[in-house]
């Protein structure tokens, strides 16, 4: 059962990243291409999570991958309001 939370996990983020993109294109903000970005790499994540057996020592590993997806986050929020100079 948590393969398949997992990987419905997967799709709803690649389905948001598509949309942050999508909407990147449009307006040309930064920010959702940022989000875009961060979206991915929690899909990424939880893939992992999904192929991995839950027995497997360095599991904690992966979630270094979810702390980048933050990381790019926080990146783009400092980003959008560093401002013009």
């Amino acid at each position: 059962m948590k393969q398949f939370c997992w990987g419905m996990l997967t799709m709803a983020g690649l389905v948001a990243s598509l949309f942050f993109l999508k909407y990147w294109r449009v307006s040309g903000d930064r920010l959702f291409a940022f989000f875009a970005v961060a979206c991915a790499l929690l899909s990424v994540n939880w893939l992992a999570l999904a192929v991995i057996d839950p027995a497997f020592e360095a599991r904690h590993l992966i979630y270094i991958i979810r702390l980048a997806s933050f990381v790019v986050i926080l990146v783009g929020i400092v980003d959008k309001n560093r401002g013009l100079r």
